[in-house]
């Protein structure tokens, strides 16, 4: 996974999903990263937050395609474009 901050400038995170945890009404999603700096990074989710992804998602085809298509394919062979 790649992060970036706009407090960051142009530093580019790598990180992973750690792990997806309940908390009360809340999905924690805990990502470590890993360059250039080691943090545990949590963003708690609820399902307003969820159902927003969902709809973002759902409302171009192409992005749920791009995913379902990607499912089986490996790595990207390098860095995304600026973004």
């Amino acid at each position: 996974m790649r992060m970036r901050s706009t407090g960051l400038g142009k530093t580019e995170l790598l990180g992973t999903i750690a792990d997806i945890t309940r908390a009360d009404d809340y999905l924690v999603l805990q990502v470590s990263t890993i360059e250039p700096v080691k943090w545990k990074v949590r963003v708690a989710l609820d399902i307003k937050d969820i159902l927003t992804m969902l709809g973002i998602m759902l409302k171009k085809p192409s992005r749920l395609v791009f995913v379902l298509t990607h499912l089986f394919k490996g790595a990207p062979s390098g860095p995304p474009p600026e973004f």
